[in-house]
């Protein structure tokens, strides 16, 4: 297994991570034998990043990850590194209601996680989206009063822009920024990019598939279970889905042409665009994981490269990331 480090001062961890979100939440049904076996086998292959939210299915993914490491070796049981994102309000039928980054709830929210995940600590903690009442700087304060006492490792930011980053970083020390970056979602290559880049801020990547968009895997008539997300996703409908999967048949040449597969290919690129970037693999099966780990054996070269940009150019994707409502709640895109 390759390793990366998180910024200047963050934690080295594996080159590419586990995001368990969907053992749990948002793609429909999960086998919970399948996805604790996943994560065994994750970190059997040298993954020790496992990413999370505390409102992934009200927090059973943070007691699903807390079976999985208490039921693994000791060995890679000690190498496992959380990164926990918080502040999501649900409600009981599922539904997001808002944000909340006051101090006080930062420090309730982290009790309960670190209750559910059976641990004294978790290894990088961040608000999953910008509270747009609280400063930032008190959102980030609080979470530096935990690192202070013990309970967190390393602070994280998700999905904020340039000027939130450089307010939070003046607060105390950043170790990595998450958000969505893949082939198809570039937006942070504009400002917010180098920005982390000249804080020395690293970046821990979700979404390289797109939701299994530019998977290789998804196709034009799958049938979508009511309660997953991408049934939502402008991105998966209409004339958006078949303009979209196009993109992806025209990465798969290039991707035959190095005998691998298309989500390989797409998760090499991620992993060449940077030594600060960790891509988030979110496989909820052995199999999906075993095809993610593949990506590491993947070169890309220059030429390479430039095929990838000529096949799937920046902005070529047809539809925002997320619905119109949620897309409201991106700091990342203002």
């Amino acid at each position: 297994m390759l390793h990366r480090t998180l910024g200047t001062t963050g934690p080295q961890v594996s080159a590419l991570g586990l995001g368990a979100m969907g053992m749990s939440a948002l793609y429909g049904e999960a086998d919970r034998a399948e996805s604790i076996a996943t994560i065994h086998a994750a970190l059997d292959a040298g993954i020790t990043l496992i990413d999370t939210g505390d409102f992934y299915g009200m927090g059973h993914n943070e007691l699903l990850i807390n079976e999985a490491l208490r039921t693994a070796p000791a060995g890679a049981r000690e190498k496992a590194l959380t990164s926990v994102k918080f502040g999501a309000l649900r409600t009981v039928e599922g539904g997001f209601t808002g944000v909340d980054g006051r101090p006080d709830a930062v420090k309730n929210f982290a009790a309960y996680s670190l209750q559910r995940l059976g641990t004294d600590h978790i290894d990088v903690y961040r608000l999953a989206r910008l509270d747009p009442n609280v400063p930032i700087e008190e959102t980030v304060g609080a979470i530096a009063e935990l690192v202070e006492a013990g309970h967190v490792r390393h602070i994280g930011l998700s999905e904020v822009n340039a000027e939130t980053i450089r307010r939070a970083a003046a607060v105390a020390p950043i170790a990595d920024l998450q958000i969505e970056y893949s082939l198809i979602s570039r937006g942070i290559e504009e400002s917010i990019l180098p920005t982390v880049r000249e804080l020395g801020i690293g970046v821990t990547a979700y979404g390289v598939l797109s939701r299994g968009l530019i998977s290789g895997h998804f196709t034009p008539d799958r049938q979508l279970a009511a309660n997953d997300f991408r049934g939502m996703s402008p991105r998966f409908q209409g004339e958006n889905l078949r303009h979209n999967l196009d993109l992806v048949e025209a990465l798969r040449k290039i991707a035959e042409s190095k005998g691998a597969s298309v989500a390989q290919t797409a998760i090499a690129w991620v992993l060449a665009q940077g030594e600060d970037i960790v891509p988030l693999v979110g496989a909820r099966r052995r199999d999906r994981l075993t095809e993610a780990l593949g990506a590491l054996d993947v070169t890309l070269d220059a030429d390479d490269l430039a095929a990838i940009e000529r096949a799937v150019p920046a902005g070529a994707a047809a539809g925002d990331r997320y619905p119109t409502d949620q897309m409201a709640h991106l700091d990342s895109e203002r």
